[in-house]
């Protein structure tokens, strides 16, 4: 009898340990408060006429599911990249006082990143997807934005592909072909351009594969100079 109660109460007690280790594992990960607590910046709240939609925290993206779960809702940025983004609305509001820059995605956890490659690679997509393994990209840093443009009545300039499009459609360093073949129209071209100027003009760095893309430094100073953003 005695060893029978011995088993019951060990019963119980795994019971009970394994119920909290669920319960545990099923709490979200409060992301906004760890990015916070890093140092970055919530840069809408810095510039509330930036305006963000959090691609990845919809189906709207080459996953096709969400990303992000329900504690990461601002879009970070490492103080640096925030005061470039800043000033980038700054030359936009001064040439164009119509237009917003409206940020797709900023800050990304290494854990995303990961999720993120593993479903590029099934897809052949890969080289569009920074490698973790290989240290990430700049928005594992807080140092990359997505970006795009948008009107008074909140509505996103054509840009000839819609965000996270794999193709050479997307990519700027074929834009004039593109434009020639009719890939994208004179319009499309125009608001790339004009786009990739205005951030430039506030120091970010554009590149070849994504039109929407904007790097606040090398991946080098970032690896040498910044935290990954990780649990």
């Amino acid at each position: 009898m005695k060893s029978f109660r011995l088993l019951i109460l060990l019963c119980l007690c795994m019971s009970t340990f394994y119920s909290n280790a669920q319960n545990k594992k099923n709490v979200e990960y409060d992301w906004d408060t760890k990015m916070k607590d890093m140092g970055l910046i919530d840069v809408c709240f810095w510039e509330p006429s930036i305006q963000y939609y959090l691609v990845y925290k919809t189906g709207d993206n080459f996953t096709g599911k969400s990303l992000y779960n329900a504690k990461l809702t601002k879009a970070w940025l490492h103080p640096r990249a925030a005061k470039m983004l800043i000033r980038a609305q700054d030359v936009l509001k001064k040439e164009r006082p119509d237009l917003s820059l409206l940020i797709y995605d900023a800050a990304r956890p290494m854990e995303v990143q990961r999720k993120m490659s593993e479903w590029a690679k099934r897809t052949n997509n890969g080289y569009y997807v920074a490698d973790p393994a290989k240290g990430g990209g700049l928005h594992n840093y807080g140092m990359a934005v997505d970006v795009t443009l948008v009107d008074g009545n909140g509505e996103w300039l054509p840009m000839g592909t819609p965000f996270d499009f794999f193709s050479p459609e997307a990519h700027t360093d074929q834009e004039d072909d593109l434009l020639k073949r009719r890939r994208i129209s004179p319009s499309e071209y125009k608001n790339r351009k004009f786009l990739r100027r205005i951030m430039e003009e506030a120091g970010f760095k554009s590149i070849a594969s994504e039109w929407w893309h904007f790097n606040a430094c090398s991946r080098e100073e970032a690896r040498e100079k910044y935290l990954l953003i990780e649990r």
